[in-house]
């Protein structure tokens, strides 16, 4: 977003995930991803990092997954639909539960992992999600990835969203990530980020690892909480972005 000669962006972190890097990264983000017990976290993890997200003044939003804490929810689980959408409200309901305790509001949902990527390739699979969520979306954002099944499902119901990319991941010339099995999944390297998300930002494109730049929307941008540099990465970007006329918000 351009807002008198400045672009605009949300930079986010999916966080509750176990690392517990969360009070050093909180200062950099401007809004979080918390795991709501499929993947990762408990009442307690999310709790604490509601009112650190609070304390921050950090938007915050779910992070449901497939219930498979055993592989991160990064695999793809073969489960029924009716199976994924309980598991999906039971996770969307103790989250909410712990919010209107803490009296946050809910900012947005973010699917997490396999879910997320399955989601944004597979039409069915997004339907399913989606209907899922039904009770939450009426005042919340979706994040979801840009050009993905699941965007196209978004707007012809009409969900409001903001359209993801990742700072810290490289992607292939369709838009989807590379995968984490191959050694250049990650960007770790703070300079490389920069670079990376100002083309995405300022240009409205990315450069895929055919070295294709790709058309790209953008209005939230992640850096996962469990890459290794993360806290140096945002340090980076929170001194440099500036220079490039984009301001966090």
């Amino acid at each position: 977003m351009v807002v008198m000669g400045q672009w605009h962006i949300d930079i986010n972190c999916d966080v509750g995930e176990g690392v517990g890097n969360e009070a050093s990264l909180f200062p950099y983000i401007s809004s979080c991803n918390i795991a709501c017990g499929g993947h990762a976290g408990d009442v307690d993890t999310m709790r604490r990092i509601v009112k650190l997200a609070k304390q921050h003044h950090i938007k915050v939003g779910a992070h449901p997954s497939y219930p498979d804490r055993a592989n991160f929810g990064r695999e793809v689980m073969d489960i029924s639909p009716q199976e994924l959408q309980d598991s999906i409200k039971d996770q969307l309901k103790t989250f909410m539960k712990v919010l209107q305790e803490e009296q946050v509001s809910l900012h947005h949902i973010k699917a997490h992992g396999a879910l997320y990527n399955q989601t944004a390739k597979d039409e069915a699979l997004a339907e399913i999600y989606l209907d899922a969520l039904v009770p939450y979306v009426t005042e919340t954002l979706l994040y979801v990835p840009f050009g993905s099944e699941i965007s196209k499902k978004v707007q012809q119901r009409g969900f409001d969203v903001w359209y993801e990319a990742f700072a810290d991941r490289n992607y292939n010339n369709d838009l989807s990530l590379v995968s984490r099995k191959l050694p250049n999944a990650l960007i770790q390297n703070p300079g490389k980020v920069l670079q990376h998300v100002v083309s995405i930002i300022t240009e409205g494109k990315v450069l895929a690892v055919t070295g294709e730049k790709i058309g790209i929307e953008a209005q939230t941008l992640c850096i996962h909480g469990d890459t290794a540099s993360a806290l140096e990465i945002l340090m980076y970007l929170s001194e440099e972005l500036p220079n490039h006329q984009v301001r966090v918000q």
